[in-house]
């Protein structure tokens, strides 16, 4: 028996009706068919494309809706910024790729480059140190120089350092550099005069293949001159009270990078307060002065205003501040102060990490504690310390995975500076 939509039985008396109304209902869905299928697209003539064509009416809009859902999505624009390249960069590196980058590996007047070929082609060193008395002016240092980029990708080239203060603290010399006159002298200078000077000592750098100096001092002494031995005795920082020597911090770096090379500031938060030597001895190397709040570290804050390239830390200890870990080593400085408090995101580099300050340590163990502070990039004065710190570093990302990805954005940070320097691509 037959049922009607409601299910109940159709009689045989109601069959010839119920035909007649199916009939009905086909001849009419084949007109609207014929209709539909005929009709012309829309009333703005025979060039208006079809997605222009306004929907037909008592369809609701759902002939749009429908071609709508058939468009592809337009894509996502891509993120062309430095911390975007360098992120995608990163991603595609293996952990061994990563430590890399965040090792600077020294090259010693009188050191054939090839000396550092495994380090930057195998190990995937990123950052060279030129150092020593290097008296074999522009032309020498850029034939070294270029040696050693031809070790390093081509689309991940070196960040190459050099540490060029003026007077007693200047490594490179000969035929096309200048003698520099040091920083107290360079304090006599207006800002406009010393921003012009450095200007032409960094052009000197840049001819010779060194994008990355390692200066200004920003500390500002705060004892006896000649009792500072790391600063004040060798005439290292700009002689004046910490507005001045930040303002003349501001003039150096400005010049630099006017001649088309990036700057460092150092020794946060500042070698002024201590008598030893940190270089030379773990002696004298406690500052009971210095606090977050004074004139010292504010000379640091003005300087970082003018954007130097990294922050280097230092290796005294500060009582006020943190007084069980070297700065360098300082999680209070580096992770509470200068990536919380003051909010800076660039590279936080080291003072020399194999100097006699540091003796205590073992040598594998100084970069992880550096990096676990919210560090980046170890500068290293020793040759023989590069590999330990490498197998320190490589051993423990690989072992703890809260480390391997404070590694990851310590990578992360070293390779949007080489982003922004053109150093990368």
């Amino acid at each position: 028996m037959q049922h009607s939509r409601t299910g109940a039985p159709v009689t045989p008396r109601r069959w010839p009706a119920a035909l007649a109304v199916v009939c009905v209902l086909a001849v009419l869905t084949a007109a609207v068919l014929w209709w539909v299928a005929l009709r012309p697209s829309g009333a703005a003539g025979p060039d208006t494309p079809p997605a222009a064509s306004a929907p037909a009416e008592g369809q609701d809009g759902q002939a749009s809706a429908h071609e709508d859902a058939d468009k592809e999505p337009a894509p996502e624009p891509v993120d062309d910024s430095p911390r975007a390249k360098a992120q995608r960069a990163v991603e595609a590196m293996s952990i061994e790729e990563r430590v890399g980058q965040l090792v600077m590996a020294p090259l010693y007047a009188g050191t054939d480059p090839s000396a550092l070929y495994d380090l930057i082609a195998n190990q995937h060193v990123g950052s060279v140190l030129i150092i020593g008395n290097w008296w074999s002016g522009t032309a020498g240092v850029r034939q070294a120089t270029d040696v050693l980029q031809s070790y390093a990708p081509a689309d991940n080239r070196l960040l190459m350092t050099t540490d060029q203060e003026g007077g007693l603290v200047q490594h490179l010399q000969g035929p096309g550099f200048d003698t520099m006159p040091t920083a107290v002298d360079q304090g006599a200078m207006s800002t406009d005069a010393l921003r012009q000077s450095a200007a032409v000592w960094g052009s000197q750098l840049n001819q010779a293949g060194i994008n990355v100096d390692l200066a200004p001092v920003v500390g500002t002494v705060t004892v006896d001159r000649g009792s500072n031995a790391p600063i004040g005795a060798l005439y290292r920082d700009f002689g004046l009270d910490a507005q001045g020597n930040a303002e003349h911090a501001t003039a150096f770096i400005d010049g630099m990078r006017d001649s088309g090379v990036e700057t460092v500031i150092k020794h946060f938060p500042g070698l002024g307060g201590v008598t030893g030597n940190t270089d030379f001895t773990a002696n004298g190397i406690l500052d009971t002065t210095t606090t977050l709040d004074g004139p010292e570290i504010k000379a640091f804050l003005t300087a970082l205003q003018a954007d130097p390239s990294m922050v280097m830390m230092s290796l005294a200890t500060y009582q006020q501040i943190d007084p069980n870990n070297p700065a360098a080593f300082s999680s209070t400085l580096i992770d509470g102060y200068l990536r919380g408090t003051v909010g800076y995101d660039g590279v936080i580099t080291s003072d020399s990490l194999s100097a006699a300050a540091l003796g205590g340590f073992d040598p594998r163990e100084i970069g992880v504690r550096f990096v676990d502070a919210g560090a980046d990039l170890a500068c290293i004065g020793a040759a023989d310390y590069v590999q330990p710190i490498l197998d320190g570093l490589n051993e423990r990302a690989a072992s703890d995975q809260a480390f391997a990805e404070k590694v990851t954005r310590s990578a992360i940070r070293v390779m949007t500076l080489k982003y922004e320097m053109g150093l990368a691509q």
